[in-house]
């Protein structure tokens, strides 16, 4: 009896199902401890493990002339996700969802970094693919018996069944906290529900500009009753959108260099915001244009380009265009990256300029060098300027993209030698480069005349340092050259300049801003009102703010005067800083009240956003 019992144990532990799921299991809690830090068996067990394991049971169930190779097949799958998630989690700081996978098409604007996200440890999520299940094929194709999957198929799908509904039953505010605390494929199956319905984080609760003001914490005085308003009035615009342009670059030295000469020659006609925080989604870049174009916070999850469809939207620029403006856009790419194809219909451009008007030459990275681009914009201007009395030019670099290689004779600073061949030092050089195309830019608009006649508004679109690609010698570096350590308010704060010749003379403004204010701002020193309502503000006008951001932070978090607050997310606890010092801070006083407001804001932004695009 016992040799009977003790044969049936061995042969059960042997079984080739239950070799295969538990080598699933280990590949899972691998994923679970590198990518959410959690090393909890039973969460593993009973929330994550179960819905894989049934996606398993039911390939072998119904591929059962072909059952090692699916499973086989599965297990690849499984491990290149699982790579692409950790990957993406290093870079972006969040874990990817399916939308994010819709986008794999535009995995260029990150590829030259891929190398440096990596460790040769990644490649053990291969392990059981490449070693560990063709030996179990090769020991057990003759013998193995898969009659009992449908039990175990029944079984994880009641586990899964019960921890899908429970996940159901909490508010997905954050994608990878939930995904931590409810199980990856329920996070999948959550988002994809509430956006199917319109429900994700949209409030139909109107709110007047009043209550909107309120909420940051100040008294609403109507547009035209601001100091600022038509103070800027009938002048030409430019906007340059900075591709990774960070505040710290501005007013810096290195080795006795300037990293951005030009910009800071500049500031004596401008008025400088130096504590406006980035506020894009997913979507990059692109979210940049959309903040800077509609004041609305981005989607978040998915780019805010997938959620426009043949839709005019109420925007700067046509704005603009109702008070006499020609529009032109320029981006020297490709016209359907992040779906700006759909995004500047929508927004109403009079004259579209991509790559396939824009000269590919000089490349650097993935696009022609910012020289050509400014070439272009300038040969382009005189004939814009014999049919419309007043433009407005919307131009984006490129040449300072990650991973910020530079050719040897566009590197103009002169690095000290232990910066050479670092991420910080090309950064450095690709900022310094395009920082002196806009000095040639400017240059070119005071020769043809109308730089005085003109507002040139500058800004960066996001940070360019941040993930895994910064190391701990860039940190290292990175505090050599700020004096301090490297802190999120470094990471976030992006430079915003007002060129105003003849009306600024160098003016700072450092109470607080986000990149969904820039719209509200340029309108009213041009005298211009919007038709429809933002969610930002005029910073000349208002000195208190609550910004919100998405992706880049976990959902719930805030910024606000005194406070920079982040939710927990799937690797860290919640945290509070003080926002002047950068140090955390127990100070919890308004903390919830400043939650709430926050969402509320994003929540009737999205209300807003919803109503636009869905006319």
């Amino acid at each position: 009896m016992k040799k009977h019992w003790g044969i049936s144990i061995k042969d059960y532990f042997l079984h080739p199902l239950v070799l295969i799921f538990a080598v699933l299991f280990i590949k899972i809690y691998a994923f679970q401890v590198v990518v959410f830090e959690n090393k909890s068996f039973f969460h593993v067990l009973f929330v994550e493990f179960p819905m894989w394991a049934l996606l398993l049971t039911f390939l072998i169930v119904f591929c059962k002339k072909r059952t090692w190779l699916a499973i086989w097949f599965y297990n690849l799958i499984l491990s290149v996700l699982f790579i692409v998630v950790v990957y993406y989690t290093r870079y972006f700081s969040t874990v990817p969802s399916y939308y994010d996978v819709k986008q794999i098409y535009q995995s260029n604007s990150v590829g030259g970094t891929v190398a440096l996200l990596g460790t040769p440890y990644d490649y053990l999520f291969f392990f059981d693919v490449v070693i560990v299940l063709p030996l179990i094929w090769l020991l057990k194709k003759n013998s193995a018996s898969f009659a009992s999957v449908k039990r175990w198929g029944i079984g994880f799908g009641c586990i899964g069944l019960i921890m899908t509904v429970i996940a159901f039953r909490y508010p997905l505010i954050d994608v990878s906290y939930f995904a931590k605390k409810h199980g990856y494929i329920q996070s999948q199956f959550v988002q994809a529900y509430e956006n199917s319905l319109g429900t994700a984080l949209a409030s139909q609760e109107r709110l007047s500009e009043k209550e909107i003001e309120k909420l940051k914490g100040n008294t609403f005085v109507p547009a035209a009753q601001h100091e600022s308003f038509g103070i800027a009035s009938n002048r030409h615009v430019f906007i340059i959108q900075v591709e990774s342009l960070q505040e710290f670059t501005i007013n810096q030295k290195i080795n006795g260099q300037e990293i951005t000469p030009n910009l800071n020659a500049l500031l004596k006609d401008s008025a400088y915001f130096n504590n406006v925080y980035q506020q894009i989604g997913a979507g990059n870049t692109s979210d940049a244009e959309w903040l800077m174009h509609t004041s609305l916070y981005p989607e978040g999850m998915d780019p805010t380009v997938n959620t426009i469809e043949e839709t005019e939207i109420p925007s700067l620029v046509r704005t603009l265009q109702k008070n006499g403006y020609g529009t032109a856009t320029y981006h020297a790419d490709d016209i359907t990256y992040w779906s700006r194809d759909k995004l500047y219909p929508a927004l109403g451009f009079d004259y579209i300029y991509t790559s396939s008007e824009i000269p590919n030459e000089k490349e650097i990275g993935f696009g022609p060098a910012d020289e050509v681009l400014f070439t272009f914009v300038e040969e382009q201007l005189p004939k814009q300027l014999k049919t419309h009395d007043r433009m407005y030019s919307n131009i984006i670099t490129l040449t300072s993209h990650t991973p910020f290689e530079m050719p040897e004779e566009y590197a103009f600073l002169d690095l000290p030698e232990h910066f050479k061949e670092t991420y910080v030092g090309n950064y450095f050089q690709s900022v310094r480069y395009t920082d002196e195309q806009i000095g040639i830019f400017i240059d070119h608009l005071k020769k043809l005349g109308i730089y005085d006649e003109s507002i040139i508004l500058i800004y960066g679109d996001h940070s360019g340092l941040h993930g895994a690609p910064v190391t701990e010698n860039d940190k290292l570096l990175l505090k050599e050259v700020l004096g301090h350590e490297y802190t999120m308010q470094d990471r976030f704060i992006v430079p915003v300049i007002f060129a105003v010749p003849e009306l600024f003379k160098g003016e700072t403004y450092s109470h607080l801003g986000g990149q969904i204010d820039l719209m509200p701002t340029l309108l009213n020193l041009l005298g211009i009102e919007h038709d429809t309502q933002m969610i930002g503000h005029n910073l000349f006008q208002y000195k208190k703010n609550l910004l919100g951001m998405r992706y880049y932070l976990p959902g719930g978090s805030f910024i606000s005067d005194k406070t920079f607050y982040m939710a927990p997310s799937a690797k860290l606890p919640a945290s509070i800083y003080d926002r002047k010092t950068m140090k955390k801070t127990k100070n919890t006083k308004d903390l919830q009240k400043s939650i709430d407001n926050t969402l509320k804001l994003m929540e009737y932004s999205d209300y807003i956003r919803k109503e636009q695009t869905e006319e």
